[in-house]
């Protein structure tokens, strides 16, 4: 039995013991209007819950944020966090939500901005982090595909037009020869899409120098390039890794690298790696926050692999990658999970792929992979203080 019964259920006993004769009532109009997430896994927040907790935070941090809505074919939320008494030299800029599936993303960005408004702890960490730091905050990128995720449809990734968000940017687009109806087609054009129009449009005014783009299906911490197995960036090349190995160390203990190289297949097209190449930010990653647990196990083997190796970036140079791991969980069985027939089943097993499916497990990814973005504000900035590092 799964856990939409006892949801059910709980919501219902509930309802009955704090509502008095009113109860059933109260219960069946909130059963009416509960998406099949909150029946599934009711410790997930929906997009109106999202928004809402977002705007609430906001209020709650005074003077340091800023929200607004942008967008006319789609509306997306951005969030702006900055200590008006400092003067910041890191623009810390943080997209969750590109593939609707993946719905621990967003979760992770709503605890940051939580931590960030002083409503969960770690305020030392976050005082220290705002003296040189500011972020710009995207926490659902994918609007109107993760509706319909939200009433069941686990295995959806695309957005409404069935293109893949992550693969419709303007950086060797060309190279991408998926077509319609591939869960990586890029689009007819660069850009050709909403969200990614607005989401550009909110980086180019931003200008971020520290990026990342927050997906899930495995786990690793990736810099640029991801466009093909063999290119690895130069520019800023050695204190990316440098963050990377001490984020990983502490928050993943997964294979981080060169993107491309680590997943071992290619892919153009994508955020980080046009936020690299045109608006030249020198820290730019994008990080891969949930595995199976049957994978857990291999992915820290691989690390420790790498961490032994004297010499780490002649390691990432020679091309080691990871590509029957990763290939196995994005071209196989993901493969399967997005074309199976349609099961109530496989559509369960998209969830468990992509995303926490216990309150324990859930609670343990936010808050670590939350505290993991201050962190990371906090190395990059050290290194753009020291503008010498940076090249």
């Amino acid at each position: 039995m799964r856990t939409t019964c006892v949801a059910l259920l709980s919501t219902c006993v509930a309802g009955f013991l704090t509502d008095g004769h009113g109860a059933a009532k109260s219960f069946l109009s909130r059963a009416a209007s509960s998406t099949r997430l909150q029946s599934d896994y009711p410790f997930y927040h929906t997009s109106e819950q999202i928004e809402s907790l977002t705007k609430s935070f906001v209020e709650s941090c005074g003077k340091k944020a800023t929200v607004r809505t942008v967008g006319s074919d789609v509306s997306i939320q951005e969030v702006r966090v900055r200590n008006p008494d400092a003067k910041p030299t890191n623009r810390v800029s943080i997209l969750f939500g590109e593939h609707s599936r993946e719905l621990i993303s967003p979760e992770t960005g709503l605890q940051l901005l939580k931590m960030l408004c002083g409503q969960d702890g770690q305020k030392e960490l976050v005082d220290n982090v705002l003296k040189t730091s500011e972020f710009q905050l995207v926490l659902n990128a994918n609007p109107k595909s993760r509706l319909k995720v939200e009433q069941g449809d686990y295995c959806l990734r695309d957005n409404p037009a069935g293109v893949d968000l992550n693969r419709n940017w303007d950086v060797h687009w060309s190279l991408n020869h998926e077509t319609p109806g591939s869960n990586q087609y890029p689009g007819p054009h660069p850009f050709s899409e909403p969200e990614t129009k607005v989401v550009k449009g909110l980086l180019t005014d931003f200008m971020p120098t520290t990026f990342l783009s927050v997906h899930s299906g495995t786990k690793g911490l990736y810099m640029p390039w991801a466009f093909d197995s063999q290119h690895l960036a130069e520019r800023n090349r050695e204190p990316m890794l440098s963050v990377l190995k001490q984020v990983d160390k502490e928050h993943c203990q997964c294979p981080f690298g060169a993107a491309g190289k680590e997943v071992g297949y290619d892919c153009p097209g994508t955020s980080f790696d046009w936020v690299y190449d045109h608006l030249k930010a020198p820290f730019s990653f994008a990080w891969e926050i949930h595995a199976q647990s049957d994978d857990e196990s291999d992915l820290k083997s691989r690390y420790e692999e790498k961490i032994k190796q004297s010499n780490f970036l002649g390691l990432v140079q020679q091309g080691a990658m990871l590509s029957s791991h990763r290939a196995g969980i994005v071209q196989g069985h993901d493969y399967q999970l997005i074309h199976a027939t349609g099961s109530q089943e496989s559509s369960y097993d998209c969830f468990d792929t992509f995303n926490p499916g216990t309150k324990e497990e859930y609670d343990k990814s936010v808050q670590n992979w939350a505290v993991s973005y201050l962190k990371l504000a906090q190395l990059t900035s050290t290194y753009l203080n020291n503008a010498t590092e940076v090249s």
